[in-house]
């Protein structure tokens, strides 16, 4: 029985730049079976965490506005307008929260664990 290949790392990264929309002339011609099905692999992953990362941001946001304003409002304004209930919440979503959100999130309730 023959021994499987040797996964070239630099093949797998060229192989996802160009499934992430890169030129096909940077596909390496000597790919193996085992790179193209890892490089299948990365993107499929990475393409999954993406759409996760997504969905998660659009449920901080549903938190985040709970209404509309005559004006954009400020961090601030929309955590004092935040449901208790809300608060929890954003915090299980505080890694994917925007950076004014983060900011206002931890000088109101401190990083959450686990962050």
């Amino acid at each position: 029985m023959s021994e499987p290949e040797q996964v070239r790392p630099e093949v797998v990264e060229a192989i996802v730049t160009v499934l992430h929309g890169a030129d096909p002339a940077g596909l390496p011609p000597s790919a193996t079976r085992e790179e193209k099905e890892a490089a299948k692999d990365r993107y499929l992953s990475e393409f999954v965490a993406e759409r996760s990362k997504r969905d998660r941001q659009a449920q901080a946001w549903e938190l985040l506005l709970t209404r509309s304003y005559d004006e954009p409002p400020t961090w601030a304004r929309l955590f004092d307008d935040l449901a208790p209930e809300a608060v929890e919440e954003l915090g299980e979503l505080y890694d994917v929260l925007p950076s004014g959100a983060q900011e206002e999130y931890a000088r109101r309730f401190g990083v959450p664990s686990g962050v």
